[in-house]
């Protein structure tokens, strides 16, 4: 509101201090101090309560206008960036099982890796989101199978050396197949499928890599997709029982596998136990009609 003042000598005056004060600095104000939070905290449902009939209650109308469609657009921005999200993921995991499907592995074989490799990357101290990645990630370690023949791949005994060279090309295969991805989950893939064969002592494949020049992805996935191997039913041999996969992992500590991670599976196998237990393979009875 105007205040019309007046001075000693009776003179009237517009008190233009109270005019600029109340009337159009405040409320700039209020809209600058609204636009630096929105910028500040990408909070689009911050809106300017100014009740005001003049340009003032318009420019501030506008303002919240602008600001409610932006919210709109954000969000329908996040649904479709998650949809997209879902999607790579979906199509990574079935990928990953068509690869175990024709080695005559189950689908949980991948649900039970992905499991583990989590639970070994949040306890190895990766953050969540990137734990999180490899979980998604790790079904794509055997995707190299899919180039491996038949024959080769489903043969009931061991491998002669021909056929052992031909079945270790598979980590590097399935890396070719991926490492062109700009794409962080499928860049993760790739490490995993390449990496996931090499031993801590680097005595594995494809590069003999040893100690902590191989990826922690590959030595989080080596561990947890050679303990479900060992306790699964595969073409070429039984389930191990628990007390001789163990065993192995002892044996084995310092030399496949990373020491501290070994000392994180045992340290927290009760977990692991317990996922394996959640996604255990259903066997079907062939009798049943």
């Amino acid at each position: 509101m105007v205040r019309i003042a007046a001075d000693r000598r009776g003179c009237f005056y517009f008190d233009c201090r109270l005019l600029c004060c109340d009337g159009l600095i405040r409320p700039v104000i209020t809209l600058s101090d609204t636009a630096k939070k929105v910028t500040r905290t990408q909070d689009y449902t911050q809106q300017v309560s100014l009740h005001r009939d003049d340009e003032i209650g318009q420019l501030s109308n506008s303002f919240n206008m602008m600001i409610l469609g932006m919210d709109n657009a954000l969000g329908e921005i996040t649904t479709l960036n998650k949809e997209i999200e879902d999607t790579q993921r979906e199509v990574v995991f079935t990928m990953g099982s068509i690869g175990e499907s024709r080695s005559k592995e189950t689908g949980n074989h991948v649900k039970r890796v992905a499991e583990y490799s989590k639970i070994l990357a949040l306890h190895y101290g990766l953050e969540e989101s990137e734990a999180e990645m490899l979980k998604q990630a790790s079904p794509m370690h055997d995707i190299g199978k899919v180039a491996i023949p038949d024959a080769i791949l489903n043969k009931p005994g061991r491998f002669d050396e021909h056929e052992r060279r031909i079945m270790d090309t598979h980590a590097a295969l399935g890396y070719e197949m991926l490492k062109h991805s700009n794409r962080a989950l499928l860049k993760a893939a790739a490490i995993v499928a390449n990496e996931h064969h090499e031993k801590w002592d680097g005595s594995g494949y494809p590069r003999k890599l040893a100690g902590e020049d191989i990826h922690i992805y590959g030595r989080i996935t080596a561990i947890a997709d050679v303990f479900d191997a060992l306790g699964s039913d595969r073409v070429y041999k039984k389930a191990w029982d628990d007390e001789r996969i163990f065993a192995l992992f002892k044996e084995e500590r310092g030399k496949h596998f990373d020491p501290a991670l070994v000392d994180i599976f045992f340290a927290h196998l009760d977990e692991f136990l317990t996922v394996r237990e959640h996604f255990k393979d259903i066997v079907e009875d062939d009798n049943q009609v």
